[in-house]
């Protein structure tokens, strides 16, 4: 502290570059303050700073950091705690530019492990990693303003949000008992046989499109009775909702009942989420993937062959390739991509999906003579996927009753709450099986049969479109060699924007319609993984699944320091899946492959 002070009074009122003398690691009563990077000037980006604490100065209970779960809630809750005293002292100091920010993690509703607060579960040894804008005024600095940000300011922050003296101990124990509770329900979806579990008095309803907080005074959650499941909770506790089996589970209803609500809070289920939230007891399996059309997308040498083939100008789907894909090809390019990347459970909602590519019902195959379509519809591969592949699907629909045949479970929204109408709706489609506009399913009742009839081009074609043999998950070969425009340049940028896109130098990979991702911090580690994989696993020589599979290995085993640049781990990181890593990387117009 005393060789801190004694710089700030030798740079105090010097240029700007002054403050880089600053760097280095200083000991504070009860934590180690490093300053990691210092900013250029007062208009660039704010300097770099950490808090280094052992578990006997932050304090924190041993129980609440040897496990995962409970360890990645504490660490949300800390940096919660610490964003909240932290805004109090945001810009109290003056100055130009960014003079006096300071700033950390703000976190969502949502539980993710972040780079901005990481306890060592072998040591307990926290690191805190923050924001602050160095005070100047001009470009001259204004060090005894940044005395008061670091000896005043930021103490009273590590006082009040980092030592477990100063917490609310029964706040905290509920927080922690609740991702107990969380991981209870999670090892217990593949023991009964389910894909997600939805308890019931969950408020589902979000105030509003921007807005991911429950909406005031929404419905509440209740499970029909043909669903309804009780799921133990640690201490002989239980807890009851709807079980969403394996299998397809069909939810349809009329508009604004709350069937893409629920499919959002299915879709979100796959993170824990934070107490008052309405969705803390919204489990959904751990690999569930929501999968759309996505116009314009890139595809690499990706093989669709199970959903689109035969193209009349002849090109390959097996190794497909295509810089602006259309609706159905991206949405077959999502598909065989969330598998390759070990998802068991796909969600679906009909509006944000290609429909010729989801469905085509009886009279446009008695029009369009099957060998003039290409596209094998989604429809025709979900009892498959699931009998022979083990791939669930929780479709939303809203328009076709074709769905009604192949689906295991039916409910209907109807204000925001199921019925389950499975028997009813398949009675409607046997009723309706000689309809003009009957499914082929329904007109065929299941059975596997290929009677077609082509004496000539105006013949009835009365093909079942069941038969079409089994799927299977396409071995991804693509052996990805290096992008020189990034390797062979001097400095690797990149940068996140939101959770729209990533770049590398000049590219951009668009992953807005990777609707799981949901925090910007995710973004930027995804950017981060991205530039790891061009650096040093696309060689020319290992297939771009080892490629992957291997860098998220090293991840997972050494955390945010597996691909943080020269080793200096910045705190604007959130953890991602093995499948928003697969759907970045598949997006990358500059993978060569």
């Amino acid at each position: 502290m005393r060789r801190l002070e004694q710089l700030l009074r030798d740079n105090d009122h010097r240029p700007y570059p002054a403050y880089k003398n600053l760097k280095g690691r200083y000991t504070f009563p009860n934590y180690i303050l490093s300053v990691d990077h210092v900013q250029g000037d007062p208009f660039a980006a704010p300097s770099s700073l950490s808090i280094h604490m052992s578990r006997k100065q932050h304090g924190m209970p041993d129980e609440y950091t040897k496990e995962p779960h409970r360890r990645i809630m504490l660490q949300d809750y800390l940096l919660r705690e610490f964003h909240r005293v932290l805004k109090n002292y945001d810009h109290k100091a003056g100055g130009s530019g960014k003079s006096g920010s300071l700033s950390v993690s703000k976190c969502g509703q949502e539980v993710l492990e972040r780079s901005a607060l990481v306890i060592d579960p072998t040591d307990g040894s926290l690191v805190l990693r923050f924001s602050a804008g160095f005070p100047a005024a001009g470009r001259t600095t204004l060090a005894m303003e940044l005395k008061k940000m670091l000896y005043e300011y930021v103490p009273s922050c590590v006082a009040g949000a980092l030592r477990y003296t100063a917490l609310n101990k029964e706040t905290l124990k509920k927080w922690i008992s609740l991702s107990d509770d969380q991981t209870a329900i999670r090892k217990q979806l593949k023991d009964t046989g389910l894909v997600a579990f939805v308890a019931n008095n969950s408020m589902l309803p979000r105030k509003s499109g921007v807005d991911d907080r429950p909406m005031k005074d929404a419905v509440k959650f209740l499970s029909t009775k043909e669903d309804e499941i009780t799921l133990k909770l640690p201490g002989g506790r239980e807890i009851s909702g709807m079980g969403i089996k394996e299998g397809i589970t069909l939810i349809v209803g009329g508009g604004y009942h709350g069937k893409s609500t629920l499919l959002k809070a299915l879709e979100r289920g796959i993170y824990n989420h934070i107490p008052g939230d309405g969705r803390e007891y919204v489990i959904t399996e751990d690999s569930a993937v929501k999968l759309r059309s996505e116009d314009g997308r890139s595809i690499k040498k990706l093989n669709i062959s199970s959903f689109i083939r035969n193209l009349p100008n002849g090109r390959d789907t097996v190794s497909f390739s295509t810089e602006d894909a259309s609706g159905s090809t991206s949405q077959a390019a999502n598909t065989v991509e969330a598998l390759q990347a070990g998802s068991r459970t796909l969600l679906i909602d009909e509006d944000t999906s290609a429909t010729n590519f989801m469905v085509r019902d009886a009279l446009m195959h008695e029009v369009i003579h099957p060998g003039e379509e290409p596209i094998i519809p989604f429809i025709s591969r979900m009892r498959s996927l699931y009998e022979d592949c083990g791939i669930s699907t929780v479709l939303v629909a809203g328009s076709s009753g074709a769905f009604f045949d192949v689906s295991d479970t039916i409910l209907q929204m109807k204000e925001y709450n199921p019925i389950n109408i499975t028997k009813a709706a398949k009675d409607a489609a046997f009723k309706y099986a000689d309809a003009p506009y009957a499914s082929w399913e329904s007109k065929n009742d299941h059975k596997l049969v290929n009677d077609s009839k082509t004496e000539d081009s105006n013949s009835v074609i009365n093909i079942n479109i069941y038969d079409i043999g089994k799927i299977s998950i396409p071995v991804d070969n693509r052996i990805p060699c290096p992008n020189t425009e990034v390797t062979g340049s001097r400095k690797v940028k990149v940068r996140g924007s939101g959770t729209d896109s990533v770049s590398i130098n000049h590219e951009a990979v668009e992953i807005r319609f990777v609707e799981q991702v949901i925090d910007n911090e995710q973004t930027n580690l995804l950017g981060a993984m991205l530039r790891k994989l061009e650096e040093r696993y696309f060689n020319g020589k290992k297939p771009l699944n080892e490629c992957v599979n291997e860098l998220y290995s090293g991840f997972l085993s050494r955390g945010f320091d597996a691909v943080a640049p020269s080793g200096q781990i910045p705190g604007n990181y959130a953890m991602v899946r093995r499948q928003e890593l697969w759907a970045m990387v598949n997006r990358y117009r500059g993978l060569r492959v």
